[in-house]
């Protein structure tokens, strides 16, 4: 979507000092937090942010009609949403989190998969902003908004129906980016009332596999992980989590490597772990 040339999926701190002071880049913080962590992501974007950024709210632009957590809303609603917050259809979107890597990836996943191609993540987040030199500036976000057009890109998303269909075609391969206990069903779910395990046939492969402390892996590195864990160029990977988060990681991960040819299951295991007629494998 847009008129503008292709833009990285990744870019650094140093290049973000010059590029924000251009019209067309628009930078959003992204920073979201797990509820027993406590921890207010747009409470902690006006103690601290990048001069200009507008905080892009997980919870908050999603679809309030959904019992599960953060669940896309649609075109419309995202739209007027992210214009709300100062992007335009043409801008290039840098997304970011407080804590480096951290959720960004989530915030780039749904600009994409609204056909917004022009958004990156900066790679180490707010820690390597100040590190490079960055200033950060405190209060709510003075963003002036824009018109954003949205259309959603259906080869982005899978839900429950497609999921639960690829159990016997096993056409796609479905890749989970938890942690490997509960992966396996031997360490608890953070959120209450879910099965412990995992899809059927699914690939276990922890989102912090890919990074390096805030930053993401090298291109060469992140495909020897992916490849280790059985992505290959055999089926088109289907990355999932606990919430639709972390399994942007992967997805983010896998472009990086130079394939693009991926969904993201965005109920994940609050929604599959939740159920008791779909089949859980341990």
């Amino acid at each position: 979507m847009g008129d503008r040339a292709a833009v990285p999926p990744l870019v650094g701190a140093d290049w973000l000092l010059e590029a924000c002071k251009q019209p067309d880049v628009v930078v959003l913080d992204a920073s979201w937090h797990m509820p027993a962590t406590r921890r207010d992501g747009a409470a902690e974007f006006e103690l601290g942010h990048i001069p200009g950024a507008a905080f892009f709210s997980i919870d908050g632009i999603a679809d309030p009609d959904s019992p599960l957590p953060h669940m896309v809303p649609s075109a419309e609603a995202f739209a007027t949403a992210v214009g709300a917050l100062g992007v335009g259809t043409g801008d290039h979107v840098v997304c970011y989190a407080s804590d480096g890597i951290g959720t960004a990836p989530r915030a780039w996943w749904m600009f994409r998969l609204f056909g917004h191609e022009r958004v990156s993540v900066l790679d180490g987040g707010l820690p390597a902003w100040t590190a490079a030199g960055g200033s950060l500036v405190k209060g709510p976000a003075a963003a002036v908004p824009r018109t954003f057009r949205a259309a959603l890109d259906p080869a982005r998303i899978r839900d429950l129906a497609a999921v639960r269909a690829n159990l016997a075609t096993a056409a796609e391969l479905l890749v989970d980016a938890r942690s490997a206990g509960r992966f396996a069903g031997t360490e608890p779910e953070p959120r209450p009332g879910l099965r412990g395990g995992h899809v059927p046939g699914s690939v276990s492969l922890p989102y912090q596999t890919l990074l390096d402390g805030p930053r993401m892996l090298p291109p060469d590195a992140l495909r020897a992980r992916l490849e280790a864990a059985g992505v290959t160029g055999d089926r088109r990977p289907v990355f999932t989590c606990g919430s639709g988060v972390s399994a942007c990681t992967l997805a983010l991960g896998l472009t990086l490597t130079g394939r693009d040819d991926w969904a993201v299951y965005d109920g994940s295991w609050s929604e599959w772990g939740g159920r008791a007629d779909v089949p859980v494998a341990s």
